[in-house]
Parts: C-alpha cells; structure tokens; sequence
C-alpha cells in the first residue's frame, strides 16, 4: 500500500495464509494500530528524520500485547503525563483571564470557562489514575426469598376503622365479641344509662313508646319519661 505523500516509505501489509489482497488490505486499515501509526507523522515530527509507519505500527501493537497481559504501565504514564498537561493549561487559562478582568469582562469569562473546563478534565484524569491504581471490589449481591409461606395482602376500603383492621390482620370472617357472643355488637347495660343519668331526673332515659291514634288514622309516638329515681 503506497503512502500519498512523495518522499515517505510506504506502510507493508502482510497477507496472511490463503488471503486474498482486498481481505489483507480490509484488515489492516480497520485495524487500530495501523490507522494510529499513520496518524503520527502527521502530526509530530522530528528534525531530519521521517517516521516509519511500519516501526510505528510494531511498537503500538507490543504496548497493546503489554496492556493485553496486565502491564498498565504506559496507561498510567500517559494519564500522569495528560494531567500535568492539562493542570498547566489551566494555569495559563487563569491567567489571561485574570489580565483581562479589569476592562475586557466578556473575554475574561471565556478564558475563565476554558480554564474550568481544563480542570474538569483534569480532575478526570486523576480520578481515572486513582481507579487504575486502587480498583474497587467486585461486589455482586443477590436477592435471597425469605418468606416461609404464601403471603397474601389486603386492602380495605371505606370508612370502618375495625373491618380495615381486620382485613390488614388477614381475617376473612368477623370474629365474635367476648361480651355477647354475636356479632358485631354488645350486650345493653342498663346500669350504665342509671349512672350516667341518676343524678339529673331531666336526663333520665324514656319510657315505653305508645302509639295514640289521631282522626287522620296516622300513627303518632309518644314518649313518656319515667319517673325520677330515688338516689
């Protein structure tokens, strides 16, 4: 594969057994390492000395085999290297902002939001340092069944605070009192009503209902209070 450029060694592509031209040429321009040595020269150069591709494309592949076995060696210099890069680009930044503060504010905060954003990444950086260096645990964490039989949740609606009760405890039928033995109501105390009323005869309880029939033939109740009762 020749090089576009006139005067530069071309790149050497190696087929391998039974490939054919255009399925050797396919692998090695989608390959990683053969586009990044190609990239290189063009944009670092040295003095009297042309880069070869091929020398490029062989230590890239030996850095990645390194990487491949564990060896993160190079991957901390480089983030090392790109963190005092960048904390030095933040520096810089700071202080052009800081020249123009007095009189230039709209190009003071331009410098001033690079400068942020230089030590954002920056702080990346180092983070991403500290992750290679110090990797956390694994920590996998499954969920464990510990109910010991089927459950079963109810819901009550309405307005009866006791029949949501008793749905909540998970009761289906209404369980008897323990005063009257029916359901859902309680023996009548007339020793209460006597108490509570004893000592005013103007809140004494009624006595017996009597129906009196009127000429319109409407029935109509009358109640009679009893008698005061002697304390």
């Amino acid at each position: 594969m020749a090089d576009p450029k006139p005067g530069k060694k071309p790149a050497t592509v190696e087929a391998l057994r039974d490939e054919t031209t255009e399925a050797a040429l396919a692998r090695a321009v989608l390959d990683p390492t053969f586009q990044a040595a190609h990239n290189v020269p063009q944009l670092v150069t040295v003095a009297n000395h042309d880069l070869d591709v091929d020398a490029l494309r062989r230590e890239l592949k030996a850095q990645c085999r390194a990487i491949a076995g564990g060896d993160l060696t190079r991957s901390e210099a480089v983030l090392v290297a790109q963190a005092h890069t960048l904390d030095l680009l933040f520096n810089v930044l700071m202080t052009r902002a800081a020249a123009n503060l007095g009189a230039y504010l709209e190009t003071a905060e331009r410098y001033l939001r690079l400068a942020l954003r230089a030590q954002a990444q920056c702080r990346a950086t180092v983070e991403t340092l500290a992750a290679i260096k110090n990797p956390a645990p694994t920590v996998i964490a499954k969920q464990a069944n510990v109910t010991s039989g089927p459950q079963q949740v109810n819901q009550s609606f309405g307005t009866d605070a006791r029949a949501g009760a008793q749905a909540r405890a998970g009761n289906s039928e209404s369980t008897p009192t323990e005063v009257s033995g029916g359901q859902h109501e309680l023996l009548q105390d007339g020793r209460a009503s006597a108490a509570a009323f004893g000592n005013d005869p103007s809140l004494a309880a009624l006595g017996e209902v009597h129906r009196a029939e009127d000429a319109g033939g409407q029935g109509e109740i009358v109640a009679e209070p009893l008698a005061p009762r002697e304390t």
